[in-house]
């Protein structure tokens, strides 16, 4: 044994216990403005607890989803531009667990670096609190890991982990039938999906993330690392309402992949492409990139982030609902009794 004088310690081989300690501290507060009934305990025990009785709930069902914002977090790092991917980790959670019926009540983190950088660390966790503020959902704990030797300078890594619950016979899809309308919600830009196609759009044009982008005012980094949009309280609140069937979040995969998910065997979908607009940024993004119709609409949003099924006696009483609630909805077509998603029309 050494005598203690030379002898190696932990913040030798680069783990700073206390600058873990000293980030619970300053996350306390952004942590604590999430509370909402059914929360039991704050940060720092081995186990967040959560009350479903006091949360409502009499005979419910728990839904569990998790994520990450896939490699949007290279520019978010890159740039130092840190204060909204952790609003992309809570959307990309709960904007899929609403999918299923349930409300989002409870997330928990998992931040990983080879050092932590308090500063940097709480900035990205205070966007994790507004995103979970903004969706309803409880921030009750998580995980800092410090590894040195497994990220380079300044990185680091996320994963979401959201819980929700719905009551028993409420799941979501049920009752889609031939004829149902589809809501199309739009987006607020390309979300967290894609990135990698993204940063080689970028770079095929010649450009950087610090230039101005060719579709918006502000830089490049700037527009692309506008948050995922939370739809967990209007979508909600339309689930309250009536007559919907089902939810799909549109992410990887695009509508050609995501919406066949929530339809029933046998079941397909026809999707009128001038139902919307194409924003800016993907027409860009087309033309920059060479990028085929099929393949912008099966790895990119391409507008629209959430499809709502409804009931066609029910549709107008939703479209007017969403709009109340803040969102652009567009009638993007109906269900019908063909297998597969057919599309009328040119997107843009």
């Amino acid at each position: 044994m050494t005598d203690g004088k030379n002898g190696l310690t932990y913040a030798d081989a680069g783990v700073d216990i206390d600058a873990g300690n000293a980030l619970v501290d300053l996350i306390k507060p952004a942590a604590k403005s999430t509370e909402r009934p059914g929360t039991m305990s704050g940060l720092g025990g081995f186990g967040a607890l959560f009350d479903l009785k006091a949360a409502g709930y009499d005979d419910p069902i728990l839904v569990a989803a998790t994520d990450g914002v896939g490699t949007k977090l290279r520019l978010a790092i890159d740039t130092g531009i840190l204060d909204t991917v952790g609003i992309d980790l809570v959307a990309m959670c709960v904007n899929d667990l609403v999918c299923q019926g349930a409300e989002p009540l409870f997330f928990l983190d998992y931040f990983a670096t080879g050092k932590l950088e308090t500063a940097a660390a709480a900035r990205v966790i205070e966007g994790i609190a507004a995103g979970c503020k903004a969706s309803g959902a409880a921030l009750i704990g998580g995980e800092t890991a410090e590894m040195p030797g497994m990220y380079g300078a300044g990185d680091f890594d996320l994963a979401g982990f959201a819980v929700g619950a719905m009551e028993r016979g409420t799941a979501l899809p049920r009752d889609v039938a031939v004829g149902d309308v589809l809501l199309g919600l739009a987006s607020d830009g390309v979300h967290s999906n894609g990135f990698s196609l993204v940063r080689r759009v970028v770079d095929h044009a010649g450009l950087t993330w610090d230039s101005a982008a060719p579709f918006a005012d502000g830089t490049l980094a700037e527009v692309l690392l506008t948050p995922t949009r939370l739809y967990v309280r209007s979508v909600l609140a339309a689930i309250r309402a009536g007559g919907v069937h089902a939810l799909a979040h549109i992410t990887g995969g695009g509508l050609t992949e995501n919406l066949p998910r929530v339809l029933p065997d046998g079941m397909g979908a026809r999707i009128d492409l001038g139902a919307w607009d194409l924003p800016p940024v993907f027409a860009w993004l087309a033309k920059a990139g060479g990028i085929a119709e099929a393949e912008m609409l099966k790895t990119f949003n391409s507008g629209i982030g959430m499809v709502v099924v409804v009931a066609a006696d029910k549709a107008e009483a939703q479209i007017a609902l969403l709009r109340e609630q803040g969102e652009d909805v567009c009638v993007l077509g109906h269900v019908t009794d063909q297998t597969g998603i057919t599309y009328d029309g040119q997107l843009g």
